[in-house]
């Protein structure tokens, strides 16, 4: 939720045409490479020669009473100006740092309660905020997200959003890390730089609590979990991307994301991908799914309108088959208002429903770029 061959600029995610994509965009910062050898814990971690990258965690919670809760932990790092004459040392060193900066997002939804709590936070490279280079170990203040050790590789995350509510969640995978994209790179435009690497746990169990008005409750639920690495997610025609993640019952999930370009169009690169129960992804390009608005939704505080109500239509790799799936989102207002200089995005919880109107499954859906272009930020 970052991201020079000219010859390829219009061709199809998925096509045969090998892909070289140069090393270093203009300014300096690496490109995500076909063929990269992931090392693991090491990868799960920091990539500073990297412009852009960020941890996204969102999940479905249940407690007492089945009391139902949705939740977004989100660890960004955005590089500074490239090193130069050995600078890096002393840009990203002591206590602060001027070479990064560090933004998190924590949102809880309170299903019952009808309340989205929501809370933002900026800070340089330094004590306060730091993501490690060596493994899963990112934080903004008391905000974390850490690799534990256990031997099932399960990882920890707390989160507060202004003394109001809290949570303190254990995460244990139950499907193998899944890399999005072709040969390890997530294509995301014409530009051969616009592009990241894309590493994603589908499916995480839950474990932990949930903290309201100072009262604890314990949670279970499940969860999905992206981190992307990338120097230039987007192209300059390009105004945001519609992004979603469904947890279907019968073990499987899927990723879509929609990009947009400023004059309304689907871009070429759009991308759904199914992940079947074993952890083995079937791609889709962007002439093989429609992603269609239902209903939209205004927000009463940014004016933005976000096409919060979709439906996905695509073949099912198990049959072949025409399938569809609506999501349904579980309350309107789940909007994040960019209050720290940044802009407003959509990021809510969901129900999936089958064309029957069943329900399928649990999703989370974002949508950027409907308050300001994003063409800016993720470059």
């Amino acid at each position: 939720m970052i991201l020079a061959a000219v010859w390829l600029s219009y061709l199809l995610p998925g096509a045969a045409a090998e892909f070289h994509p140069p090393l270093q965009t203009a300014d300096g910062f690496a490109v995500p490479q076909p063929g990269r050898r992931f090392e693991f814990p090491r990868d799960h971690g920091s990539h500073p020669e990297f412009k852009i990258e960020w941890w996204y965690v969102t999940g479905h919670l249940f407690g007492e009473s089945d009391r139902r809760f949705g939740f977004q932990a989100t660890f960004f790092r955005r590089a500074g100006p490239p090193p130069t004459n050995g600078s890096a040392a002393t840009a990203n060193s002591g206590l602060f740092g001027h070479g990064e900066l560090h933004l998190a997002h924590v949102a809880l939804l309170d299903v019952q309660g009808e309340r989205f709590m929501h809370e933002e936070r900026l800070n340089r490279l330094g004590w306060d905020a730091r993501s490690d280079t060596n493994t899963l170990a990112v934080h903004n203040g008391n905000w974390f997200l850490r690799l534990g050790t256990h031997a099932r590789g399960s990882l920890s995350l707390q989160g507060s959003i202004r003394g109001a509510a809290a949570f303190a969640l254990e995460l244990t995978p139950t499907k193998p890390l899944v890399i999005f994209g072709e040969n390890g790179v997530s294509r995301k435009g014409a530009s051969p730089t616009a592009s990241s690497h894309y590493l994603t746990f589908s499916r995480l169990a839950v474990a932990g609590e949930v903290t309201l008005a100072g009262r604890k409750q314990a949670v279970r639920g499940q969860a999905w979990m992206d981190h992307e690495i990338s120097s230039s997610q987007l192209d300059d025609d390009q105004a945001g991307w519609d992004w979603a993640s469904l947890q279907l019952n019968d073990g499987r999930e899927i990723m879509a994301y929609r990009l947009r370009k400023k004059d309304g169009r689907t871009d070429p690169f759009s991308q759904l991908a199914w992940v079947d129960a074993q952890g083995g992804v079937t791609n889709r390009n962007s002439t093989q799914f429609t992603w269609t608005t239902r209903r939209t939704w205004k927000s009463p505080a940014t004016g933005g309108v976000y096409p919060v109500h979709v439906k996905l239509t695509t073949t099912d790799p198990v049959n072949g088959q025409s399938v569809s799936f609506t999501l349904d989102p579980i309350i309107l207002p789940q909007e994040l208002k960019g209050e720290l200089g940044g802009i407003p995005y959509w990021e809510g919880a969901c129900r999936v429903l089958d064309d029957r109107g069943a329900n399928v499954g649990s999703a989370y859906l974002e949508l950027t770029g409907y308050v300001g272009s994003l063409a800016n930020r993720f470059k």
